[in-house]
């Protein structure tokens, strides 16, 4: 089990040069975790997309509810308390803190490329490509 970062998320679902290292991540271990809010970052990226008009509405609906079956019955909120707690000790963002906290409660990596997390949560946080690359 792992938790993992909606930018692994987007990596698995919309090709890009990240796109093989979150196939092997979850090919090595499909047990993704995120906590709820995997499903808003998931939808602002495919929005993005959609005002690119890199995909339509159709197609981003139909990688929303992949996303969605690739983490059922895996989202799991963290501790308010806990996220507070890494926000005052970090640079982060609580959105990137409760990826963090997750992680911590259930004593798992989180895999991630986001610079500033695993700046300032490198004990945790592995970058995807030591993860899905090794």
């Amino acid at each position: 089990m792992i938790v993992v970062d909606t930018n692994v998320v987007a990596y698995l679902f919309l090709p890009g040069e990240h796109s093989e290292a979150a196939r092997e991540t979850l090919r090595q271990d499909p047990a993704w975790v995120a906590p709820p809010l995997w499903r808003s970052e998931f939808s602002s990226v495919l929005s993005t997309y959609i005002r690119r008009n890199e995909i339509g509405v159709r197609q981003a609906r139909r990688l929303a509810e992949a996303a969605a079956d690739v983490l059922h019955g895996r989202e799991v909120f963290p501790s308010i308390e806990r996220v507070l707690a890494l926000v005052a000790s970090s640079t982060c963002s609580a959105y990137d803190c409760e990826f963090v906290a997750l992680a911590h409660e259930l004593g798992v990596s989180l895999i991630t490329s986001d610079r500033r997390v695993l700046r300032d949560f490198g004990g945790t946080a592995v970058p995807l490509h030591d993860f899905g690359m090794a």
